[in-house]
């Protein structure tokens, strides 16, 4: 005989509210990646293993930050709500009603650090390293606050662990979420800031971020619910995963050149 299934508890995405003012979980989580990122950042000055001053980083963390969240809007709109926005163009200013993608915001980042390295002088390569380990803890808390907003929950099981969210059904289901949070947060920034504390290709360890984030992303999507409007697409895969497929080859490529221009220095 299964156990009773564990309850979401009921968890007022609202921390405090202060007049108008609300300081929800979501929004506080962000805060502890975006927070992260610059003390990683600015210890790396610190130690003189940055390209970059303190007052670049500053910069680069600030326009990586709205990079990532335009992106995100954008890419979630195209991606995954085309249709309503061919409707009404004005749904991509309806934040409000939520929509964020982790894949629209990656090329939001990308496009900033391109302009970056034009403004600074350095390669695409030498800046992706340096961030590449900045990510990975505000993916981890961003995912956490889903979980704790009880959303984009996982699909239904059997297994121990299984929760029932609300909204999302009788049927106890897959924290997905919290699978993100230890995968693509935890796990990814141990593997990409140990890599990184060693003698490494120039553009590997952003290569690393992209090939681990895109297998850790498709490998949960198999225990994640699909967007209901859009299911599961050709050979059974869900529009995450689809998009996840470029990142794994890009890290590949990008890894496999970086290696390839790093062994011809050393002749």
């Amino acid at each position: 005989m299964l156990a009773d299934p564990i309850i979401f508890p009921a968890i007022d995405p609202i921390i405090v509210s202060l007049g108008p003012v609300a300081i929800r979980w979501y929004g506080l989580m962000y805060l502890i990646g975006l927070g992260f990122a610059y003390f990683l950042a600015m210890r790396e000055v610190k130690a003189n293993r940055s390209p970059f001053t303190k007052q670049q980083v500053s910069d680069l963390i600030f326009y990586g930050f709205m990079g990532a969240v335009l992106g995100g809007r954008l890419g979630y709109v195209f991606f995954y709500q085309f249709e309503l926005f061919l409707q009404d163009p004005l749904y991509l200013f309806q934040i409000q009603q939520g929509g964020m993608s982790f894949h629209g915001g990656l090329l939001g980042v990308i496009f900033v650090l391109i302009m970056f390295a034009r403004k600074t002088k350095l390669t695409l390569f030498q800046i992706g390293d340096f961030v590449a380990p900045l990510v990975p803890i505000g993916l981890g808390a961003g995912r956490f606050g889903n979980f704790l907003n009880g959303e984009l929950w996982g699909r239904t099981t059997d297994v121990p662990w299984g929760i029932v969210f609300p909204g999302a059904g009788p049927l106890p289901r897959h924290p997905s979420q919290l699978y993100e949070f230890v995968l693509e947060g935890i796990v990814l920034f141990i593997i990409v800031f140990w890599y990184t504390r060693s003698k490494r290709a120039v553009g590997s360890a952003g290569g690393l971020f992209l090939l681990g984030y895109g297998c850790f992303r498709f490998i949960v999507e198999y225990f994640r619910q699909p967007d209901d409007h859009l299911g599961l697409l050709t050979l059974g895969m869900s529009m995450g995963q689809w998009l996840s497929l470029p990142m794994v080859f890009a890290g590949a490529i990008v890894m496999a050149i970086a290696f390839k221009l790093d062994s011809k220095k050393a002749q």
